[in-house]
């Protein structure tokens, strides 16, 4: 288990779509219940080469806890630091001993790459 390499709290904001009255909808995030823990890594050269290719902007690899509820699309917020990141993809290995998310630094403009 990696559980003690995930060293950080983030929190899980999660699409969600609600009637505007009028027949339509709006598009908001809300914070799920359970915030997860986890290991924030830059991409290694081939992953970042990988998603270049594939026209992605993925900028950090997200280590979460095997059953960790992280989805494609989702946001995660560190409180403590103010980062947030985008959800590109989640992977797991062939032996459920983790879940990486392969996700894009969300930066506010005039903000510092981090």
């Amino acid at each position: 288990m990696i559980g003690h390499w995930l060293g950080r709290q983030l929190q899980v904001w999660r699409r969600s779509a609600v009637d505007d009255g009028y027949g339509g909808q709006i598009s908001t995030r809300v914070r799920q219940p359970d915030d997860v823990r986890a290991k924030v890594d830059q991409p290694s050269a081939s992953e970042r080469l990988l998603a270049a290719q594939t026209n992605s902007h993925h900028t950090h690899s997200i280590y979460l806890m095997p059953d960790a509820d992280v989805r494609r699309g989702d946001e995660l917020h560190d409180e403590s630091t103010g980062q947030q990141w985008r959800v590109l993809a989640v992977v797991a290995p062939s032996t459920a001993r983790y879940r990486k998310a392969d996700a894009e630094l969300i930066q506010g403009e005039g903000e510092p790459d981090g």
